[in-house]
């Protein structure tokens, strides 16, 4: 990893979010149904195609993993993109979604861009050099996770509770919300994007690709909190996630286990 990959990846989101937001709330919008049932809009494969098109003229030799024209995670340099992380969101007119642009280096994310230009924010990390959060283009602020230590004063979150029935365990998730103070579903990205920012102190889901999270990883952990798949491993691609401050992370898996 280099700074070039980090300029790299924020000039990609800018690329994407000039097709987002002409295509956010537009009244020709296309959606259809991949086979999973999930949405897909003509704005999901217009971002990818144009970052996969960056790709191939600056980093012809890397691999690329996306969620609408696919591709695997290899022993190498791949980039893992998610053209719009909470597409529900933007076909309803709902601006909580986001541009994920992550780098994974050997099967380590090494950096991460979060870009959501309906909220005003940018969200991006590399390794060894911080996280950071822009607001409306203004000067980067650096991010750092909460000092919250105990459970029952942690401030929680989550994307939609039907899945933990589907997918994990709706009594566990549950069980994790009477332990702690408060709870949410902000639900996609901007959880974990919160817990970086000392926002919340956990963020928990039970299903995930890796697109969703890649990003993400490298951006909580650089914010000097823990981001694991729900067995306490280090990993984006586990299926399921949990980040946290660190400080709560050890006592929210026991409960979720």
């Amino acid at each position: 990893m280099s700074s070039d990959d980090l300029t790299f990846a924020l000039r990609s989101a800018d690329a994407a979010d000039a097709i987002t937001r002409a295509r956010f709330q537009a009244l020709d919008l296309v959606v259809e149904r991949k086979p999973d049932r999930s949405p897909v809009t003509d704005a999901d494969t217009a971002v990818e195609d144009a970052v996969r098109a960056l790709l191939a003229d600056a980093y012809p030799d890397d691999r690329v993993a996306g969620e609408e024209r696919g591709g695997t995670v290899g022993d190498g340099r791949t980039w893992v993109l998610d053209p719009i992380d909470g597409t529900k969101n933007f076909l309803r007119g709902v601006p909580a979604w986001a541009t994920l642009i992550a780098l994974v280096d050997s099967g380590v994310p090494v950096v991460g861009v979060v870009s959501a230009p309906a909220l005003g924010r940018r969200w991006w990390a590399a390794r060894g050099a911080g996280a950071w959060v822009s607001r409306d283009g203004g000067e980067p602020r650096r991010l750092g996770v909460s000092g919250v230590r105990s459970l029952a004063d942690a401030y929680l979150s989550t994307t939609d509770l039907n899945s933990w029935t589907r997918h994990h365990s709706r009594e566990r998730y549950l069980h994790l919300t009477e332990s702690v103070w408060e709870t949410r579903a902000f639900g996609d990205f901007w959880q974990h994007c919160l817990v970086a920012e000392g926002a919340l102190d956990l963020a928990a889901e039970a299903i995930v690709n890796p697109w969703d999270v890649a990003p993400l990883q490298v951006l909580v952990e650089e914010a000097g909190g823990r981001f694991t798949d729900l067995s306490g491993a280090a990993r984006f691609d586990g299926g399921n996630v949990l980040t946290s401050n660190g400080h709560v992370h050890d006592a929210a898996l026991d409960l979720l286990r």
